[in-house]
Parts: C-alpha cells; sequence; structure tokens
C-alpha cells in the first residue's frame, strides 16, 4: 500500500495577481510532472525565470488548469483567498496521497488606490526560481507515487502521513505566499 505524505514547501510571496498566477501555473505544472501525475510526453519544456520549466502540452489538462487559474486570479485580486490546497490522489480509492498548501497573504495596507510596495521584477522572478528549484529538489526526499490519480475540485479532507520539506519563500508587491 502508498504510503501518505504531505508536502510542505515554504513560498512567501508578494505581489499582483497575475505574477502569482503565472507562479502557481509553472509551480502545479513541476508538481504534476515531478510526481508523475502525468506521463513525460504530456509535458513540454518552456524557458522561464532562468530556468527550463516543464509545462503540460495536453489541451484538455491546460483548459482545466486555465479554469481554476483564472479563478484564483480574480480570488487574489479581491484579497478573498488565503490559501490553495493540490491534492496528489488516488484515482482508484479517492485516498489523498500527497498535499501541496499555498498559502497566500495580501498585504492588508494596499487599497484599489494606494501604490504597492515597491519590489523589482528582477528580485520576485528570482525568488520564484528559487522556489521552483525547491519543488523540483524535495521530490528527492518523496517516496516514489505508484498509482493511477483522480483530479477533482473540491473539499477533500484526509488523514496522511507527514514529509514536509520547508521551501524559500519570495515576495512581490501585494501578497504574501507560503507554500507547505
Amino acid at each position: 500500500m502508498q504510503a501518505s505524505t504531505v508536502t510542505q514547501n515554504a513560498i512567501t510571496l508578494k505581489g499582483s495577481a497575475q505574477i502569482v498566477a503565472e507562479f502557481f501555473n509553472y509551480g502545479i505544472n513541476s508538481i504534476l510532472y515531478q510526481r508523475g501525475v502525468y506521463p513525460p510526453e504530456m509535458f513540454a519544456t518552456v524557458q522561464k525565470y532562468g530556468l527550463s520549466i516543464l509545462v503540460t502540452c495536453d489541451k484538455s489538462l491546460q483548459k482545466y488548469l486555465d479554469t481554476i487559474l483564472a479563478q484564483l486570479k480574480d480570488w487574489l485580486e479581491a484579497k478573498a483567498v488565503h490559501q490553495v490546497v493540490l491534492v496528489i490522489s488516488s484515482a482508484e480509492t479517492k485516498e489523498a496521497l500527497e498535499r501541496w498548501e499555498f498559502r497566500i497573504q495580501s498585504d492588508e495596507e494596499m487599497t484599489n488606490t494606494s501604490k504597492p510596495k515597491e519590489k523589482e521584477l528582477s528580485d520576485i522572478q528570482n525568488e520564484i526560481k528559487s522556489v521552483i528549484r525547491q519543488i523540483v529538489a524535495s521530490v528527492t526526499y518523496l517516496p516514489i507515487l505508484e498509482t493511477a490519480f483522480g483530479r477533482a475540485v473540491g473539499g477533500m479532507q484526509a488523514r496522511l502521513g507527514r514529509y514536509i520539506v520547508k521551501a524559500m519563500s519570495f515576495a512581490s508587491d501585494l501578497h504574501d505566499h507560503d507554500v507547505s
């Protein structure tokens, strides 16, 4: 039987909803590829943040992710989301095998009319690059997943054994973001 796993990588992110959503796109794709949730042939390499990152080339998966990321962007702009959880679950048993938590803190001083705290885009991108590298590196600490996986959006509750891998954080102008 597969050991249940919780992966915790803390990431702090302050920034525009677009930057945060872009990070989630690359972060989620990295996790899906690195953990073998989808076969390697469903991914293509792109250059981003000075890294070669694998992203899905499967149209249905990309459409699914685009829908979720568009909703996330709306929630970020409204400061209505504090956590996003990516759960890797067994297609057969629906058991949660891994849980990646992305905690988000909005800049409470920021309003629609105020100017965001200044932070260089290059600094934000370097922090994101560091976090993506840590997602990739954390795979070496985790057990191999040997099952078919399910896909769903919603509130899955599960008791899991924990493997905690703490990652560095990054920040942009409007949001703090932690991954665990």
